[in-house]
């Protein structure tokens, strides 16, 4: 890979611990010249769709390089270790559907092979610390030019575990979405995109899964119809302080969200959760 080898990491190993500095560690003794880009190091433990979502919508906009992603509650089982080779660049990580949306947003995958290569890894592979032991060294590997093939066996790109398509069910009455992800500001991210809110009205209405409880009652209007009244809007400022607003998000999907505050809460609803918007 000419010019400057770039790696970034996305995982779920927090900040309190010294798992992140390992695998930098592991990085920097093996390619010193490498430059590392933390992507996120506070994907909600074993989130792996979280992961998923938030490695797709990023390694778009980060330099040509190897992109490690380890959200991994299956460590040390049967699941594989993968690196896979895109248009836009390489992914390493575990097989159990953290990695294939994030290589379509970089072209698609082009091959793919399983770690196998004891050469690669570390010499004693810890049964429960696969990012240090076998992702970071693989990626460093990876990005001072070694071959793919060296790592391991060609594997059939087919057969790569994906996550189950989130739920998005249009009508001529509006949509239903899956909650894909909640952001730091509370920003409720659907998995649908945002060319279902063409058509609706300004004002539309937000109707959270009855599972999930609503916090502190907004005014329904007159009419009997549930849901939370949202402003249908460009940005955050649509709305006035205080009120919900949907709109399109910057990876291109339907968002809800608060001005000022936190849909999340308003809402009552977490990953995984329907949310209805109709108007």
């Amino acid at each position: 890979m000419p010019g400057t080898p770039w790696i970034s990491l996305t995982t779920d190993y927090g900040l309190s611990d010294g798992f992140v500095a390992a695998c930098h560690g592991v990085i920097a003794r093996l390619a010193p010249a490498a430059r590392v880009i933390d992507v996120t190091h506070l994907v909600p433990p074993a989130d792996v769709r979280h992961g998923a979502a938030v490695l797709a919508q990023t390694v778009a906009y980060l330099p040509v390089g190897v992109h490690v992603a380890v959200v991994d509650p299956g460590v040390g089982t049967a699941r594989r270790g993968v690196a896979l080779a895109t248009p836009g660049g390489l992914l390493v990580g575990p097989d159990n559907g953290l990695l294939p949306d994030a290589a379509d947003a970089l072209g698609g995958v082009t091959a793919a092979v399983e770690l196998t290569n004891p050469a690669w890894l570390a010499p004693r592979v810890s049964g429960t610390f696969h990012g240090r032991d076998v992702f970071a060294p693989v990626a460093a590997r990876l990005a001072l030019g070694a071959s793919l093939d060296e790592a391991g066996p060609a594997i059939d790109p087919a057969g790569l575990v994906r996550l189950p398509e989130p739920i998005v069910a249009a009508d001529p009455g509006g949509f239903t979405a899956e909650v894909l992800t909640v952001d730091h500001f509370g920003n409720v991210q659907l998995a649908a995109t945002a060319e279902l809110l063409d058509g609706l009205a300004p004002t539309v209405r937000v109707s959270a899964p009855a599972a999930a409880p609503l916090p502190a009652p907004e005014p329904v209007e007159q009419g009997g119809a549930s849901g939370r009244v949202a402003v249908r809007g460009r940005t955050f400022g649509d709305a006035r302080p205080g009120e919900l607003v949907v709109h399109p998000d910057s990876a291109g999907r339907v968002a809800v969200a608060v001005n000022g505050g936190r849909a999340v809460d308003r809402l009552g609803v977490r990953p995984g959760d329907l949310v209805r918007i109709s108007g």
